[in-house]
């Protein structure tokens, strides 16, 4: 039997895109912890079987762990992406793409630091190095542009996630001075709520878009989608987004709360959304 989807596969030309911080796999926990991976994996496998996103950005992914979520996902998914440390070790940020319908034609991976180009630099006042991966992709059902970008802002240093903010807007304008007509998806974990100067330097341009508040249908309740293994919270903190460029329809989202026999598979829930290009839609939507 499949477990029920909260939105599942979707046909050309929208694309369902989902933003996951997995949680990163520690060595050490107390007995029966919920935090443990050898039993949220299984958890994990489920959910990612059942909802077949087009494009996940996941955070917090251990080399073993970005293995787990590409089987997780099915033989069609590939991904990029590489450790945040220079040698290319440690936590990924990695971009699965439905390579069925996305062609990837370039990615890079760029420090959060003053030296964005230095693989493992760390600036801006963040003890834990960070990083944000870019792809762009050529829809092959359609043939539309998608250009993704996928962050783990910092969780100590308010400096640093406001500069980061920074640095992923001026991502966001070059690639659309670019590409213009291209679909723009910025998806991440950014440590910060919707009343924070990180989510105003996000969105206060009108560039980017949060696609809760654009959606024409929220399939849930506003969980806070950092749970901690605790009890849900309607109209809880949401720190987990997928934000969207200029012209892009929101045709639904959701924050998946899925449980297993009352467990979690990580402490983050899921975000995603179904997106429809400008091209596709009744002149997109304002926000």
């Amino acid at each position: 039997m499949t477990d029920a989807a909260l939105i599942g596969g979707v046909t050309a030309p929208d694309l369902h895109v989902m933003t996951y911080n997995i949680r990163r796999r520690v060595p050490t926990l107390r007995p029966g912890s919920p935090d443990k991976w050898d039993t949220r994996k299984l958890l994990l496998r489920r959910l990612l079987a059942a909802e077949q996103p087009t494009l996940l950005g996941a955070q917090e992914a251990l080399v073993d762990q970005v293995d787990f979520v590409a089987a997780a996902l099915g033989p069609h998914y590939r991904w990029v992406g590489r450790g945040r440390h220079a040698a290319g070790t440690d936590e990924h940020n990695p971009i699965f793409y439905d390579s069925r319908r996305l062609q990837l034609t370039t990615w890079q991976q760029r420090a959060l630091s003053s030296t964005p180009h230095a693989h493992g630099s760390r600036s801006w006042g963040n003890l834990t190095r960070r990083v944000v991966v870019s792809a762009a992709f050529t829809d092959l059902a359609t043939g539309a542009r998608l250009l993704a970008f996928n962050t783990h802002f910092d969780h100590i240093s308010w400096r640093s996630r406001l500069t980061s903010a920074a640095f992923i807007t001026s991502l966001v304008n070059s690639a659309l001075a670019a590409e213009p007509d291209a679909t723009i998806v910025v998806t991440g974990d950014l440590n910060a709520t919707v009343d924070s100067a990180v989510y105003r330097r996000l969105t206060g341009e009108g560039v980017l878009r949060d696609t809760w508040l654009l959606a024409a249908e929220r399939l849930t309740p506003q969980w806070g989608t950092f749970s901690g293994y605790r009890r849900l919270r309607k109209g809880g903190a949401r720190i987990d987004f997928v934000l969207v460029g200029p012209g892009v329809t929101v045709t639904s989202t959701g924050i998946n709360a899925a449980r297993f026999d009352g467990r979690a598979a990580s402490d983050h829930e899921p975000v995603q959304a179904v997106l429809r290009p400008a091209r596709f839609s009744a002149g997109g939507q304002s926000g």
